[in-house]
């Protein structure tokens, strides 16, 4: 049995691992590249293997770091089946239209203005093969997907449908389990359920993503929340621009508003959610009310026989986005993309940023060089578009409002492991990744195996786990 880390090894995005065991090479995820010049050179990159070698894919849930590089994975001769929860499967579908979509345009785009061509990486008619390839197993119904391998997915608690991976291994008479943690949610939060504990593995995959922090506690950030939306309504009488990446994030703000609202913490809100993308994951999101936890069952419940005061309304046409210009004050526009570098929200931040009366909040991590990082750090004026805006907007940042476990919370849910499995991080940059070996050692006195290194290959299916140099695959 062996294991090469292809992906999301030493850095974040690019989730890829290549399994090879009882006859059969199995990906867990096929993710793209996100963020930094490289990006792009390393999703074009050939493949270090042959698509159509490939038995099968798990997917654990369908962000686009994890999930991106399936659609050309199929356009290059992949044929076998995807597994993910059914949940998976239908944002993947919307997601990956839209990474189409904007590949397209961004070539388009190129072309105009006479600058070198890039070609798409795949197009809408690999986006649909692929989603005919995907087999949904929901949480905890067990699925052989090639012999000697078995597969259960655990709710990972991250965005809807996200999954721990389990796989039940066996080759020449060893048995081994692997568990691959995916993006572990924060317990506590809104909507989705915790993370499942998971107590046997001999190998696991975690994510290390946050692994040298913890979050600011969620109590004080929606307070703070709460403390922001009434002074700009009724103090500033003017409107609020929420910056919020369509899955998962919009449909968090989006529970606390109403929460907010019903429970009378703030006033009854017009809110606009203005993203086509969004849009469609908030209905994929009301369909699978099966995922919620209590809390949020109850909420809903409680505003459907009582009545809601967050009244929201989705836009779908360019021209229903320009006319939230006539809006003056009193509203809340939610709009991607959440580091402000695309999408809507940048037409309505270069008309909304010179007005003091203004409240920009911006609900996630922003990336450097991005236009939200600018804001974040205080520029007094930014371009967009080609356009030098005056920033005399407010701009709040919160910093409670994350869909990854933070360091003691990776910690917690590894303590309900029985014994100590052969922990190898991944899903991190190096020194988040160091942070947790070192907690990990404190606190629970386990010493990991390593932290993952792009090309690494590990071998296991004997006792023990050992490094094995880097393969040609």
């Amino acid at each position: 049995m062996r294991l090469t880390f292809l992906g999301a090894a030493g850095t974040v995005t690019g989730s890829c691992h290549l399994l090879e065991a009882a006859g059969a090479r199995i990906l867990l995820d096929c993710g793209m590249h996100q963020g930094g010049r490289e990006a792009s050179a390393l999703n074009a990159a050939s493949f270090p293997f042959a698509p159509a070698a490939i038995t099968a894919v798990v997917l654990s849930h369908a962000h686009i770091d994890h999930s991106g590089l399936l659609p050309r994975l199929v356009r290059e001769g992949f044929r076998g089946r995807v597994y993910a929860t059914p949940a998976t499967r239908e944002l993947v579908a919307v997601m990956l239209k839209d990474s189409a979509h904007l590949q397209l345009a961004d070539a388009t785009r190129r072309a105009r203005h006479g600058r070198a061509a890039v070609a798409p990486l795949y197009g809408f008619d690999d986006v649909e093969r692929l989603v005919g390839q995907i087999v949904t197993v929901p949480y905890e119904a067990g699925s052989t997907i090639h012999p000697g391998i078995d597969l259960r997915l655990h709710d990972a608690g991250h965005i809807l449908g996200s999954a721990i991976v389990e796989l039940r291994l066996e080759e020449g008479g060893s048995r081994k389990t692997l568990v691959f943690s995916g993006d572990l949610g924060q317990p506590g939060r809104p909507i989705l359920n915790d993370p499942t504990p998971v107590t046997e593995a001999d190998l696991l995959l975690l994510e290390s993503t946050y692994g040298d922090r913890d979050h600011k506690p969620l109590e004080a950030t929606v307070d703070e929340l709460a403390t922001l939306i009434r002074r700009a309504i009724q103090e500033k009488h003017g409107n609020v621009l929420i910056p919020a990446f369509a899955v998962g994030r919009t449909q968090e703000i989006l529970y606390w508003l109403e929460r907010l609202t019903f429970e009378g913490r703030i006033p009854a809100l017009d809110v606009f959610v203005d993203s086509p993308l969004a849009t469609e994951i908030s209905s994929i999101t009301r369909r699978h009310q099966e995922l919620y936890n209590e809390a949020a069952r109850a909420l809903y419940g409680a505003v459907a026989a009582r009545g809601s005061r967050c009244h929201v309304r989705y836009t779908h046409s360019v021209q229903e986005s320009m006319a939230l210009n006539c809006v003056t004050g009193g509203a809340v526009i939610i709009s991607a993309s959440g580091m402000c570098d695309g999408g809507r929200i940048r037409h309505h931040l270069l008309h909304h940023l010179p007005n003091p009366h203004t409240t920009v909040v911006i609900s996630g991590f922003q990336a450097a060089g991005t236009l939200g990082r600018r804001l974040v750090n205080g520029e007094r004026e930014v371009y967009i578009d080609g356009v030098r805006v005056r920033v005399n907007a407010e701009i709040a940042t919160l910093g409670g409002f994350s869909a990854h476990a933070g360091q003691t919370e990776l910690v917690g849910w590894l303590r309900h492991f029985e014994r100590p499995p052969a922990i190898w991080l991944v899903h991190g940059e190096p020194s988040a990744s160091a942070a947790l070996a070192d907690r990990i050692e404190s606190d629970l006195g386990w010493e990991i195996e390593g932290v993952a290194t792009q090309g690494q290959v590990v071998e296991f299916g004997s006792p023990g786990l050992k490094n094995a140099p880097r393969a040609s695959i």
